[in-house]
């Protein structure tokens, strides 16, 4: 039995307009440690049952005013009394009422005159069924949370694989990349570095040999106007110089996606956030840059005063890509049906500004695009939620982001858009811890 079964009296509400009829029905089911609550019309039953929320009611079905079919019908259409078990009681042995009776809601009937044995028998029947049902009831309410808390759980789990999966295939994927253009870059670099004062002795010994002869053959001029001679010697050096610095590029993007992927260890560790942004921002470059569509997407970066702040350095950097990668998405949306022109005069930007308050880092990321409606932002985060059509979004992005943010950094993510002028993302960490 439950609780309320020990602790507290069971209340049984009786309701017959015959105050001799409540009378031996109460007689009849005294001494089982019931309470006995009474009515004699279905208005002051229905008052009754929302005060006193008895655990069982026995309505007779003839009444002056309103009858036992439309009080039961009330008392089944309101949310505090609907799960009252009712059992009618009437001289009406016509099959007819009793299956009028059962259909708007009694689970059962009590025939007058009373047999006391069988009136108790049906109370406890269905006091216990009553009881089991509230029983039944919790015990689904407590399911149905434990499942909820163990999907949350297993849906953050997923998203924790599936970012410890993206990161480490991307970390591996770099690392292997970035040791296959290492050497050959390697070897590229140097050979250059040797080259430039070889060529330079060359250039200077054929200096030497103009000056020997001073009246070279026709077939030297031709050969040497054919060629531009005093061209070449002049852009040589400049070539070398181009490629040198094509080299040091190439270095560049290399730090650059080695910084993006960098492995997280189990702890936290000192990183410099502009170093994450300005690498994922690199990364982006070929689709930043202008096509037939638009001109290129400007990027502004208004970086504060910041220290190295603890932190899980990939995971960042991957906060930082999915939020710009969105940005990117909304800018090329926003563009629809304007023509080049259009663009160029309001030109599509993104602005990443960084500071410090109170020992926290805020990193503020806004852009110029279309813009979401409330609705849309308050879904954002869910996970699988996306905007995007098919093959296009997959509803992690902004979800990860989410986790990263605020259950590996105890920090905040928000955000807020206007339709037609633009997003603002907010990420907010502390500096340490």
């Amino acid at each position: 039995m439950s609780e309320k079964f020990v602790t507290q009296p069971i209340r049984i509400l009786l309701v017959d307009d015959n105050p001799n009829n409540l009378k031996v029905l109460s007689e009849g089911i005294q001494g089982y440690g019931w309470k006995i609550l009474m009515a004699t019309d279905g208005e002051s039953a229905i008052e009754q049952a929302e005060y006193a929320l008895p655990d069982l009611i026995i309505l007779d079905v003839m009444m002056p005013g309103i009858d036992g079919f439309e009080t039961c019908s009330r008392l089944k259409a309101n949310a505090v009394t609907q799960n009252i078990p009712i059992i009618f009681m009437t001289a009406l042995s016509d099959a007819t009422e009793k299956v009028k009776g059962l259909e708007i809601g009694a689970v059962d009937y009590i025939t007058k005159p009373f047999q006391q044995a069988e009136v108790i028998a049906r109370l406890k029947l269905h006091l216990q069924i009553s009881h089991l049902t509230r029983t039944l009831e919790q015990q689904v309410q407590e399911r149905t949370a434990a499942l909820t808390q163990s999907l949350q759980q297993l849906q953050q789990t997923q998203l924790q694989m599936i970012q410890n999966e993206k990161m480490s295939a991307l970390g591996n994927l770099v690392a292997g990349i970035a040791h296959e253009m290492n050497n050959p870059l390697g070897f590229i670099s140097a050979t250059l570095k040797q080259a430039k004062p070889n060529i330079g002795d060359i250039i200077e010994h054929l200096h030497l040999y103009q000056e020997s002869l001073p009246n070279p053959s026709e077939e030297i001029i031709e050969h040497a106007e054919e060629i531009d001679l005093d061209y070449c010697i002049e852009d040589l050096s400049k070539m070398i110089d181009s490629m040198t610095m094509a080299c040091d590029r190439i270095k560049n993007i290399s730090n650059s996606l080695r910084t993006f992927s960098r492995a997280d260890r189990d702890e936290k560790q000192l990183f410099n956030i502009h170093e994450g942004i300005d690498s994922t921002i690199l990364i982006l470059k070929h689709r930043l840059k202008a096509n037939e569509q638009r001109p290129a997407i400007e990027v502004f970066t208004e970086y504060g005063d910041i220290p190295q702040i603890e932190c899980f350095p990939g995971q960042l950097n991957q906060v930082f890509m999915n939020i710009l990668a969105n940005a990117i998405d909304a800018l090329d949306e926003s563009i629809a049906g304007c023509s080049y022109q259009e663009i160029a005069a309001n030109p599509k930007q993104i602005t990443i500004t960084t500071i410090t308050v109170e020992q926290q880092v805020k990193i503020m990321i806004s852009d110029n695009g279309i813009g979401m409606t409330e609705e849309v932002q308050e879904k954002i985060f869910d996970n699988l939620f996306t905007t995007k059509g098919v093959n296009k979004g997959t509803g992690l992005g902004l979800a990860i982001a989410k986790q990263i943010i605020c259950d590996k950094h105890h920090g905040v993510i928000e955000c807020s858009s206007i339709i037609g002028k633009g997003t603002k993302f907010m990420l907010t960490m502390p500096i340490s811890g």
